[in-house]
């Protein structure tokens, strides 16, 4: 492989692993928010998933991503994964409270 080459594989593996960075740090931060969201559930009794929300969501992520070129089942299956997480940690605070 010629300098140039791994030279601009390097470039572009940098960039990657600055957008690794940056998407972990995201998902830290929702998860701050949802944890939120799971206190004041449990505090007024409300159920850990909300299945209409859930569907508006994938439902916005599948726009979201076709408008970004990125694959909405792709997007769709990224965004179950993480409402699946969100709702074990909303189950688990309601049981903490109780």
């Amino acid at each position: 492989m010629s300098d140039e080459v791994t030279a601009e594989l390097g470039r572009l593996r940098d960039s990657i692993d600055n957008m690794d960075a940056a998407l972990v740090h995201l998902l830290a931060e929702r998860f701050k928010i949802t944890q939120q969201v799971g206190v004041l559930k449990a505090e007024h009794g409300l159920p850990p998933a909300d299945p209409a929300r859930e569907a508006q969501q994938i439902a916005r992520l599948r726009t979201l991503a076709a408008q970004a070129k990125l694959d909405p089942e792709f997007a769709e299956k990224f965004l179950t994964f993480v409402v699946a997480e969100v709702v074990r940690h909303h189950e688990a605070i309601a049981t903490a409270q109780h």
